[in-house]
C-alpha cells in the first residue's frame, strides 16, 4: 500500500494505538504528489518534507530531553512510593508509632503555649491607710465638714451652766456590733473620757444642771397625775384619769417581745387578731415606739419611778436608743414610712425621758437627737419635711419643735439660729396677719395646719396679747372639737389649754367626754380607739396611733404646764 492516499479512495478506520509515553507531535498536512513524505528511519520520528533540517533537530533534541526528565521523575517517584510501601509492610509496629510520635510531639513543640498561673484562693486585702500626721487629719476633717452647716451656740452668758455640745466622732450605725444598752444597768452608766456603745463622747453629771428650773416648772405638773384633787382643778375627772388608766394597759399588752411597737399591732404576740384596725406603717417602728411611750410619760410614769410600767418604759427606750444611727450629723432616727415624723416623736420621747429622770445614760442619746434635729432643718426656709434639709411643711414642723421644747425644758442646748429660721418657715405659710397657716405656702391647709401653726408660735415666744394669735384661737374655739380627726384635736387641745379662760373650758368639756365615750369598752380592744378615716393618719398609724394621740390629749391637764403660766413665763425659746 502506498504512503500517499489516494484521492477518492475511502480510508478504513484506524484501530486506536496504545498510549506512549513520549509526546506526539502534530502530524503534517497531505501533500498532494507522490513524494510528500520520506520514510523515517526505525525509531526516530519522521520529519515532514518542507520543515527546516535545523529546526527538526532543535525538537528531536527538546524531545529527548523531557523525555530523559520524564523517566528520572518517575523513577525517584516510584522509588519512593515502594520504598514507603516496604517502610509500611516491613517494619515492625512499634517503629512506626515511635516515628509517629515522634513527629507528633515535634509538632506540638513548635507551638506555643502561655505558661498556666495556679490557682490560688481570694482573700480581700485592705491596705492600711498612709500615715499621716495629725495637722493633715485636721485638715481633712475640716473640708468634709465644710458643706454641712452646723449651728453654733451662743456665748453663755456669765455665771451661766452651759450645756456643751457633743462633737460627734467616729460614727457607729445601729446593727454594726453596738450592744443593748440597758438603762437599769449600773455598768452602763457613762464615765469620764468612755465613748458610749452608740459611739459618742459622753459626758459626766458634773457637765449637767443640778437643778433644772425649766423641767421644775413645765414637767412638774405631771406629778399630780396621781392627784384625783389637782387633775379635776385642771379639767379633768375621774372618767378621763380611769379612759387613761385603761389605754396605758392596752398599750403594754401591745409591746412587742424587742421593746418597740408597730403601728401593725397584729404582730404582737398576745394580740393574735384580738384588736380590729391594725396601721398600715408596720416598718415605722421608731415613729410607733415613741409615740406608745409619750402617754406613759405624760402621765409622770418613766423607767426609774412607776408601779406597773416600769420595765414597759424601759424596754422601749431601749429600743430607740439601740435604733439610732449615729453619724457626724447627729443622732437619726427617721426611717422608711414614718421619715422625719418618726425622729421627731422618738426625739420628743428620749428628751422627756432624761429631763423627767436626769439618767446619765439618756443624756448622750438624747443630745443626739437634737442635734440631727438641727442638721435636718432647712438651711433656707427653716422648715422640716420628710427628708432632711429639705423644704418643710407645718405639719413635720411641729413634732420637730416639741422636740426642741423637749430638749430645751431638759436644758439641753437648743442654737438661737434654729428658732429664728423656723419663725421664717411659719411667716410664709402663714396667712390673716398669722391667724390661719397653710400646708407648705399661704395657701389653703386645714384645721390641723392651723392648730399646728398657733401652738408653734406659742413655743417660739408670741405673746398673750398678740392679736393674730387671738383671732386663730377664737377661729379654733368656733370651730370645736373634731369628731373623727385626732391629729387636729391633739394640736388644737394644746392651743386651747395653754390659752385657758373661758374658751379652754367650753372645749374641754366637749372633747374630754367625747373621748370617753368613744373608747373600747370590751374584749382585746378595752381601752383603745380608733376614729375612722377622718383623720389621715388614722389609716397608716391605725389603732395604735389613734389610742396614743387620744390618751395624750386625755393628760393635758398635766402633761404641760400652761405656757402663759407665771411660773412657765421664762421657758420661751431664746431669740
Amino acid at each position: 500500500m502506498s504512503d500517499v492516499p489516494l484521492a477518492g479512495t475511502k480510508l478504513k478506520v484506524a484501530k486506536p494505538l496504545p498510549v506512549r509515553a513520549e509526546p506526539i507531535l502534530p502530524r503534517a498536512k497531505p501533500l498532494a504528489s507522490a513524494d510528500a513524505a520520506v520514510p523515517a528511519p526505525a525509531g526516530s520520528l519522521a520529519i515532514p518534507v518542507g520543515i527546516d533540517a535545523d529546526l527538526a533537530s532543535i525538537r528531536l533534541d527538546v524531545f529527548h530531553r523531557y523525555r530523559e526528565r520524564a523517566i528520572k521523575s518517575q523513577g525517584v517517584i516510584a522509588a519512593l512510593v515502594c520504598m514507603s510501601h516496604m517502610v509500611v509492610q516491613e517494619a515492625p509496629a512499634w517503629a512506626l508509632s515511635m516515628f509517629i510520635h515522634m513527629v507528633t510531639l515535634v509538632t506540638m513543640a513548635m507551638i506555643t503555649v502561655p505558661e498556666p498561673v495556679p490557682y490560688k484562693a481570694q482573700h480581700l486585702v485592705v491596705a492600711p491607710p498612709e500615715e499621716q500626721k495629725i495637722e493633715e487629719i485636721k485638715e481633712i476633717a475640716e473640708e468634709t465638714d465644710k458643706p454641712v452647716e452646723k449651728p453654733s451656740p451662743p456665748p453663755p452668758e456669765k455665771g451661766a451652766n452651759v450645756d456643751k455640745s457633743v462633737v460627734l466622732e467616729n460614727p457607729t450605725f445601729a446593727g454594726e456590733n453596738v450592744p443593748p444598752i440597758d438603762l437599769n444597768d449600773p455598768q452602763a452608766s457613762p464615765s469620764t473620757n468612755e465613748t458610749s456603745p452608740t459611739g459618742i463622747e459622753t459626758m459626766t453629771k458634773s457637765d449637767v444642771l443640778a437643778t433644772p428650773s425649766a423641767v421644775t416648772d413645765s414637767l412638774q405638773g405631771r406629778k399630780n397625775a396621781e392627784d384625783p384633787k389637782k387633775v379635776e382643778e385642771e379639767g379633768g375627772n375621774k372618767a378621763s384619769q380611769e379612759s387613761v388608766a385603761s389605754a396605758l394597759k392596752w398599750l403594754a399588752n401591745h409591746q412587742l417581745p424587742d421593746g418597740g411597737w408597730s403601728f401593725n399591732h397584729l404582730l404582737c404576740p398576745t394580740c393574735r387578731d384580738k384588736c380590729r384596725d391594725a396601721g398600715k406603717m408596720a416598718e415605722a417602728r421608731n415613729a410607733a415606739t415613741g409615740l406608745a411611750l409619750l402617754p406613759f410619760l405624760g402621765s409622770g410614769q418613766t423607767h426609774k419611778e412607776s408601779a406597773r410600767y416600769k420595765s414597759t418604759i424601759n424596754n422601749g427606750l431601749n429600743f430607740l436608743v439601740n435604733h439610732m444611727r449615729i453619724s457626724s450629723q447627729g443622732g437619726a432616727l427617721n426611717e422608711s414610712g414614718g421619715n422625719m415624723y418618726s425622729h421627731g416623736i422618738a426625739t420628743i420621747a428620749l428628751c422627756e425621758a432624761y429631763a423627767m429622770t436626769k439618767d446619765m445614760k439618756l443624756l448622750t442619746p438624747a443630745r443626739a437627737a437634737l442635734n440631727f434635729t438641727c442638721y435636718a432643718q432647712d438651711p433656707k426656709g427653716g422648715g422640716w419635711r420628710y427628708n432632711p434639709r429639705q423644704a418643710g411643711d407645718t405639719s413635720v414642723v411641729g413634732w420637730q419643735l416639741m422636740a426642741l421644747k423637749s430638749g430645751y425644758m431638759a436644758d439641753l442646748l437648743v442654737p438661737k439660729g434654729v428658732s429664728r429660721k423656723a419663725s421664717l418657715f411659719l411667716d410664709h405659710v402663714q396667712s390673716d396677719g398669722g391667724t390661719l397657716y397653710g400646708y407648705t405656702d399661704a395657701g389653703k391647709g386645714s384645721d390641723a395646719t392651723v392648730a399646728v401653726g398657733l401652738l408653734s408660735r406659742m413655743y417660739l415666744g408670741w405673746k398673750k396679747d398678740n392679736t393674730a394669735l387671738q383671732r386663730g384661737v377664737q377661729w379654733l374655739a368656733n370651730r370645736g372639737p373634731s369628731a373623727g380627726n385626732m391629729y387636729y384635736n391633739y394640736y388644737a387641745t394644746q392651743v386651747m389649754r395653754h390659752w385657758e379662760g373661758e374658751e379652754w373650758k367650753t372645749w374641754n368639756r366637749q372633747m374630754r367626754d367625747q373621748l370617753i365615750h368613744a373608747q373600747a369598752r370590751q374584749g382585746h380592744e378595752l381601752g383603745s380607739w380608733f376614729t375612722g378615716a377622718g383623720d389621715n393618719g388614722a389609716v397608716p398609724g391605725g389603732r395604735l396611733y389613734c389610742t396614743a394621740m387620744a390618751t395624750m390629749i386625755l393628760e393635758v391637764y398635766y402633761r404641760h404646764m400652761p405656757i402663759y403660766r407665771l411660773q412657765s413665763m421664762e421657758q420661751d425659746f431664746p431669740d
